[in-house]
């Protein structure tokens, strides 16, 4: 089984949002094959809690204006290091910086194919890493 077209049409909906609000490192894997509750991940992040906030925020806004979807669930909000929204056909992650490295959820689903997102959206890849060299944070090994 793959992802669905609404799937991927959320996806490239949010990760074309998350990188308009700067986000960093935005990939999407389809993980249709290996969970039944859930078709795609859409994981981004960002180099502090008030920029987490506003890349979700922006996605939230975008995919209820352009495509009339709500989310059943968001959590993370209070501590804004790392913000879930579930659209049950896909799953968004928005991480700070030091939760993308600590957690790696990239290890976990990399067997899983990689979607294909915006030029804007793959544009951001390795943003984290040049972020903490240019600000010697602990997360420049990221890769």
């Amino acid at each position: 089984m793959t992802a669905t077209d609404r799937s991927i049409e959320l996806i490239n909906a949010a990760a074309q949002a998350a990188a308009d609000r700067l986000a960093h490192d935005i990939i999407a894997y389809d993980v249709s094959d290996v969970l039944s509750i859930t078709d795609a991940f859409l994981l981004a992040s960002a180099p502090n809690d008030r920029q987490v906030k506003s890349i979700v925020d922006e996605i939230e806004e975008r995919l209820q204006k352009e495509l009339g979807a709500k989310p059943v669930r968001r959590e993370g909000d209070r501590d804004a290091r790392w913000i879930l929204l579930d659209y049950v056909d896909i799953v968004i992650h928005v991480q700070h910086s030091e939760e993308r490295v600590f957690y790696a959820l990239e290890r976990l689903w990399k067997d899983c194919p990689e979607l294909g997102l915006p030029e804007d959206a793959v544009k951001t890849r390795g943003k984290a890493a040049e972020h903490a060299q240019l600000n010697g944070g602990p997360e420049g090994e990221q890769s």
